[in-house]
This record gives C-alpha cells, sequence and structure tokens, in this order.
C-alpha cells in the first residue's frame, strides 16, 4: 500500500486551497485537517470506509465551522484537502505524527514501513504545497494579518470523556488566547480552556511556530469538540460565537496596546 505518490494522484484537486480568496478581514483562517480524502493511489491506506470517516483522519466539522467564520469575518481561509492520516499538515516532516502508524486504538497499515522516498513524496505532495500556500497567502496580504487555525475534537479518547467543550490553544505567544479565555465566559456558557484538550507539549502549535510566531502575528488555535458541530445549525451557532469572541478579543488587545503605548 505504500508507494510514491505526486500530484497527479490528487486527481486534479490542489493539496491546499483558499476559500475567499479575495476576502479583506483582518483574520486568516487556516483548518490543516479539514478533510478526510485518500488519494486512490494509497489504496484508502488499508483503512474501511467507518475508519476513514472517523476523527483520526480529519476533524469533522472543522472546515465548515471555519467557513462560516471566513463568511462572517470576510477572512481568507488556507485548508488541506487531504487526510491527516496521508500527511498531517500541522506537523514537520521529522515529527512520527505526520504519516502515524498508530491513531488512538487504530492501526494505519497503508503508514508502515515507509520507504524514506515515500515520506519525501508525501512531503512534496501534500505538507509543500500547503505550507508555501500558507506562507504566500501571509506574504500578500494587506497587512499582518492575525492567524487563527480551526480544529475539533473528539469527546471521548482512548475511553476518557473529556469535560472541555472549547479549547483556547497557544505557544509562546498568548496575546490573544489571554483575551479570549478573559471575555470567553461574555459570549458562551460552554466550558473553554486553556491548552486543553492539547497544548505546546503535543506538538500541535507547529502551523504557529510556522508561521504566526517568526513572522509577529498574533495568533490563536481554537479546538471545539466535534459533537458540539455535528449539524449545520450547530455549525453555524459556534461559528457566530467564535467570530462575535475573536472580534471581541481583537478589540480588547487593541486598546491595552494603546493603553501600554500611552503609559
Amino acid at each position: 500500500m505504500g508507494r510514491l505518490i505526486d500530484e497527479n494522484d490528487l486527481e486534479g484537486t490542489p493539496a491546499a486551497v483558499v476559500h475567499n480568496a479575495e476576502g479583506n478581514g483582518q483574520v486568516l483562517l487556516v483548518c490543516e485537517h479539514a478533510a478526510n480524502r485518500i488519494p486512490t493511489a494509497l489504496d484508502n491506506l488499508g483503512l474501511d470506509e467507518a475508519t476513514r470517516l472517523n476523527h483520526i483522519a480529519w476533524d469533522p466539522g472543522a472546515l465548515a465551522v471555519a467557513q462560516e467564520i471566513s463568511h462572517i469575518l470576510d477572512a481568507r481561509l488556507v485548508a488541506s484537502t487531504v487526510s491527516r492520516l496521508v500527511y498531517d499538515c500541522n506537523r514537520p516532516p521529522e515529527a512520527p505524527g505526520a504519516m502515524p502508524k498508530h491513531s488512538e486504538v487504530f492501526d494505519i497499515p497503508g503508514n508502515r514501513n515507509l520507504s524514506n522516498a515515500e515520506k519525501a513524496a508525501r512531503v512534496a505532495t501534500v505538507y509543500e504545497p500547503f505550507r508555501t500556500l500558507l506562507a504566500d497567502t501571509i506574504a500578500t496580504s494587506p497587512k499582518p494579518p492575525v492567524m487563527v487555525t480551526i480544529h475539533s475534537f473528539t469527546p471521548v479518547y482512548l475511553g476518557e470523556q473529556r469535560d472541555v467543550e472549547i479549547g483556547i490553544l497557544h505557544d509562546s505567544d498568548t496575546r490573544l488566547a489571554d483575551a479570549m479565555l478573559d471575555l470567553a465566559p461574555k459570549h458562551t456558557e460552554l466550558n473553554a480552556r486553556r491548552n486543553d484538550p492539547y497544548g505546546p507539549d503535543d506538538g500541535v502549535t507547529h502551523t504557529l511556530k510556522l508561521h504566526a510566531l517568526p513572522n509577529g502575528l498574533m495568533n490563536v488555535m481554537i479546538e471545539v469538540r466535534n459533537d458540539l458541530i455535528a449539524t449545520a445549525d450547530q455549525q453555524q451557532a459556534i461559528a457566530k460565537m467564535l467570530a462575535e469572541l475573536i472580534t471581541g478579543a481583537l478589540a480588547q488587545s487593541q486598546v491595552e496596546q494603546e493603553t501600554q503605548c500611552r503609559a
């Protein structure tokens, strides 16, 4: 099942796309785990249909939420179109989780015993186009954007129920996360927590570290429990709440910066 792939195996669909490419909003959205598509040439990585629809293959509901936020905020949205089991665009090539042999309780047969050439082909076909598109989107922004990555997570992981409902994640730059957590109780009754269910030590802030921190961009990673965004109505409601929370947090941050400048 392991084999070299190239862009021809994507069957005419790029590995990454920009939604609302003409958007003029301050926010730049990113959805690394938007799709569960596995190129036909990889023989579904040896997985049955139920597993390919499982959260290990993508972040269910995340793209729909990101698209709705994009609409509300007139924000550009960079999204992967390939399953994270083929290549996880939120991991560097050297990370074991970039092309996982095992995910939660699932073995990934098509990722066993990959040769260096096979790994390099996936990096070139899936990761590099995503990385380049995101970098180019930042570079062509009329002003430095605010990066917001959108993810979802399963309510039960390895048999344990997760009480957190909204995760507000950050790496070394806490500015936007701090403001969002401060304002969250005014916008939602959902249980919002800092760096939960994942945090920097889990390797989940790769996109922020690669694209936002070196460019001095305000940034945050948002995780939504996927049972809360299972339907279109839920997705729209969560997106509206998050858009308002992001907008409020940016306004608060601006006021704080102006106050510090006057001090």
